[in-house]
């Protein structure tokens, strides 16, 4: 038995091993962002009712690849998707502002 459990112990390591994470970038210039979102193209909109058929129309307007609907209060993330349109609405769901991110 002992013997057998002495042979899984190298398995066991390989397997932690998989989940070790990625270092960490400690320095140099980031990776260019991929800067697709156009803002400007779907100002409009401001002043409209946020429907799903408005917010596609304001997606495909700003080239972007994911739309993102802000309402007010709620918790985002803040790191910078330039692939990304905001649109934020006010608690009755009118396009209040449109930009990149």
């Amino acid at each position: 038995m002992r013997r057998l459990a002495l042979a899984f112990v190298p398995l066991l390591g390989m397997s932690l091993s998989a989940c070790a994470a990625k270092p960490m970038r400690t320095g140099g210039p980031l990776p260019p962002q991929l800067q697709t979102c156009q803002a400007d193209a779907a100002q409009a909109a401001i002043g409209a009712s946020a429907t799903p058929e408005r917010v596609e129309q304001i997606r495909q307007q700003t080239h972007s690849r994911i739309a993102r609907v802000l309402h007010p209060g709620q918790m985002v993330t803040m790191e910078f998707n330039g692939e990304r349109v905001d649109i934020r609405v006010d608690a009755q769901g009118t396009v209040v502002a449109v930009g990149c991110g």
